[in-house]
């Protein structure tokens, strides 16, 4: 039996902060090393951090990157354990996303990822090359003169290979390539590679952790091996929180699986396998057989070394595991809570502060920060010295106090505001009654304030300086809509100003400053139902990238499991939103979906209604709705220029600063698209049994 006791490791990595991330990648070590690992496989790309962007293109990057490296080779680290290093690293114009193999102070080989990321949150192709060499041959990589003393080796294999030791073979498939059409672990395979370590940099999106188990259990069960999963946790620096879920997965069985949602800096998954199990399945499938005889070649690098050992009984097999999924709900919750968490820790802020209206967007913010404070004390209470530290700091405890309860830390670090006018009708009392009784439920820190004075005094310039005489010396009415973003753009400022006065105040004359939270929903940027530079407006949006429909859903849950039952009075009221501008929510995120994700023009989007809603409108109806949502989508097109930067927690965002990169102006009559959808209400109507009483 040959034993193999291997070990991957979520990161907390911070993009360009070098002394964080070599912190966290040694303390991995050390107890993959203490653990009695023959394997540690570490994230893509954790010596500089995923996040980098275009900061890859720095030459710095690359020198500080190899500068760590160094450090790690040369030391004791990978003494008796082979290391997986995910880095930069250039050959002359290129420059690749490479992981880079170690032991015993030696580099064996530097692997360079062959299929890259972009979309969806990533743009590898901007920064990094495709490795595309086919042939069966391996280049060598010139190691950098300072490296390549310390170790006393000048050059590296570099290219397409994998590892054969003297009792198992070991490669390297990275991120993307396991997801590609074209993978590249069933060719490995047919040479005997049992190990397979995937070093990845995979965001959290809703519902993906299944998708991406069930890739990887799917592959081993059908061509057997160890397959070794890696990913980064928490906020690096950008709008994506990676949701960790390092795994190990032996013959399709998951024998060990990290947390997906966790405060922590290093969350490490340890597993002891059965490197003789690999053989007995490929062995038993004649079709196996037969494809490892007719396989292509692919080189490999011979080190005289063994990394498994016999069983003992004090050391048994790793046997499966079951994984729980969470619901939906729950994932919008954890992931926006984790990534507001990540984001206050390493922001210099104090905390943050939201204009509560008692609406469904902003008591689903709420909420998602209450339930940050909830994870926060939990992981204090499992003993987490960095939480604690950081806790501490930003909730300004003193005489060796601590976080012991989340309502009472949520008190510290959040500002809720009700900000009413008198002639609003979000003023209400309900609304207004609603927003107290959230902030008293989880505990934040409340203040009902009126911006009647501002918003007059406004209204009194533009009357005065704007605003034509009548004959009769009276004047004009102001159009509502001016007199409601005036009230929305005076929210903001003032938003801003107690953001920075109150900490002040707060705490004692201390500096502090808070992060303006914005409370815009993707179904708002989609329709452009938001005012420019009014309290759209903020530092950051934990739910920019969710719907409306979502968040009903989600509140409605939040009640029940974080306990705030204030929320489910939330959920049930109707909003501003629900049928503005002739769209239910239900309706806008239909077109999120289509538009954003499906990639549909007017014109698709109509056919793909029709197929949709055929049952319950015209093709008349259906071409009036495509048609008045194109004319908004284009009239406020130029909004999403300037949305707040929002945790990406789908795969549709409006947001065109990273991710919806379509133009700001559009010619909103879209006549030959509309034309084109004309025509097809006359073909699909000259097919209806009655087509004059559809309309």
């Amino acid at each position: 039996m040959r034993v193999l006791k291997v070990a991957t490791c979520s990161l907390n990595q911070w993009a360009m902060d070098f002394d964080n991330n070599m912190s966290n990648i040694k303390e991995s070590l050390r107890r993959a090393k203490a653990a009695g690992a023959a394997i540690r496989l570490g994230p893509e790309l954790e010596i500089t951090g995923y996040g980098c962007e275009d900061h890859f293109m720095e030459q710095d990057t690359i020198t500080h990157a190899w500068e760590c490296l160094k450090e790690l080779v040369a030391g004791d680290w990978t003494e008796g354990m082979l290391c997986s290093f995910g880095m930069p690293v250039s050959r002359g114009p290129e420059l690749y996303n490479c992981q880079v193999l170690c032991l015993n102070r030696k580099i064996l080989m530097v692997r360079p990822k062959m299929w890259l990321a972009n979309g969806g949150g990533s743009s590898e192709l901007r920064w990094f090359t495709a490795w595309k060499q086919t042939d069966p041959h391996l280049d060598h990589l010139l190691l950098p003169p300072d490296l390549a003393q310390a170790i006393s080796q000048p050059t590296a294999p570099f290219g397409y290979a994998y590892i054969q030791f003297l009792d198992t073979a070991v490669a390297a498939e990275i991120c993307m390539e396991l997801f590609s059409p074209v993978q590249v672990h069933p060719e490995l395979a047919l040479h005997g590679v049992e190990v397979f370590m995937n070093a990845s940099g995979s965001i959290h999106q809703v519902q993906k952790m299944e998708r991406r188990l069930r890739t990887i259990t799917t592959a081993m069960s059908a061509r057997g091996g160890v397959y070794m999963y890696c990913n980064h946790l928490g906020c690096d620096g950008a709008r994506l929180y990676y949701d960790g879920c390092s795994c190990i997965v032996a013959n399709g069985d998951v024998v060990a699986h990290g947390q997906q949602f966790s405060l922590k800096d290093v969350d490490m998954v340890i597993a002891q396998v059965d490197l003789d199990k690999v053989v007995n399945l490929r062995v038993s499938l004649s079709s196996y057989r037969e494809q490892a005889s007719c396989k292509n070649k692919v080189p490999s690098v011979f080190v005289p070394y063994k990394l498994c050992h016999s069983f003992k009984l004090q050391n048994s097999i790793s046997t499966p595991i079951k994984v729980e999924y969470p619901s939906r709900e729950e994932e919008i919750a954890m992931g926006a809570a984790c990534w507001l968490w990540n984001y206050l820790r390493r922001s210099g802020a104090s905390g943050f502060l939201l204009p509560l209206s008692g609406e469904v967007q902003t008591c689903s913010v709420a909420a998602i920060v209450a339930c940050m404070c909830q994870l926060v004390v939990k992981e204090i209470e499992n003993g987490d010295e960095q939480v604690k530290a950081d806790a501490v700091r930003i909730g300004h405890y003193n005489d060796g106090h601590t976080p012991t309860n989340a309502k009472e830390f949520t008190k510290r670090i959040f500002y809720t505001i009700f900000m009413g006018t008198e002639t609003s009708n979000e003023t209400s009392s309900s609304s207004k009654q609603q927003s107290r009784l959230v902030a008293e439920e989880i505990g934040s820190w409340h203040l009902d304030i009126a911006i009647d004075g501002v918003v007059s005094a406004l209204i009194s310039l533009f009357q005065t300086l704007i605003i034509p005489r009548k004959e009769n010396g009276g004047t004009d009415d102001i159009d509502k809509s001016a007199i409601v973003k005036i009230r929305s753009r005076t929210r903001m400022v003032v938003a801003y100003m107690l953001a920075s006065v109150l900490p002040w105040l707060h705490h004692n004359y201390k500096s502090g400053f808070y992060l303006v939270l914005s409370s815009t929903t993707a179904d708002q940027g989609l329709s452009g139902n938001l005012t420019k530079y009014g309290c759209s407006s903020g530092d950051i949006n934990p739910i920019g990238s969710i719907h409306m429909k979502d968040l009903r859903a989600f509140l409605k849950w939040a009640a029940v499991n974080l306990g705030y039952s204030s929320l489910a009075q939330t959920h049930q009221t109707n909003t501003l939103h629900s049928l503005e501008r002739g769209m239910t929510d239900e309706q806008l995120s239909t077109y999120g979906r289509l538009r954003l994700t499906l990639r549909c023009g007017p014109v698709s989007m109509f056919q793909n209604l029709c197929e949709k809603w055929g049952a319950n409108m015209s093709p008349t109806q259906i071409a009036q709705k495509v048609k008045h949502f194109f004319k908004s989508y284009s009239i406020n097109r130029h909004k999403m220029t300037i949305l707040t930067p929002s945790y990406l927690v789908e795969s549709q965002t409006c947001e065109d600063n990273r991710f919806d990169q379509r133009q700001m102006l559009y010619n909103p009559e879209w006549s030959y698209q509309f034309r084109k959808i004309d025509q097809l209400v006359q073909q699909l109507d000259s097919h209806l049994p009655n087509p004059q009483i559809q309309n």
